[in-house]
């Protein structure tokens, strides 16, 4: 039987925005878009999803890498 484990959804909602926040040169779209869909499912999942907003407004035009550039806020306690 395999082993089972758990995260906690607040660590991995930093670990996200860390990742979303990235400007290096690895990062590209599909990247951000991958993060934030596992983001986002997990947060729906588990009834934690508190919105988001964009890290840069004037760059947040759908299907650009800026759009994927967000902030997945906490949930509230």
């Amino acid at each position: 039987m395999k082993g089972r484990k758990t995260v906690e959804v607040e660590q991995m909602i930093k670990w996200a925005n860390m990742q979303l926040g990235r400007t290096d040169e690895y990062v590209d779209m599909g990247f951000k878009s991958g993060i934030s869909t596992m983001i986002g499912r997990i947060l729906h999942n588990s009834g934690n999803y508190n919105g988001f907003q964009f890290i840069n407004n004037d760059d947040s035009e759908i299907n650009t890498i800026g759009y994927y550039s967000r902030y997945y806020h906490l949930p509230k306690t």
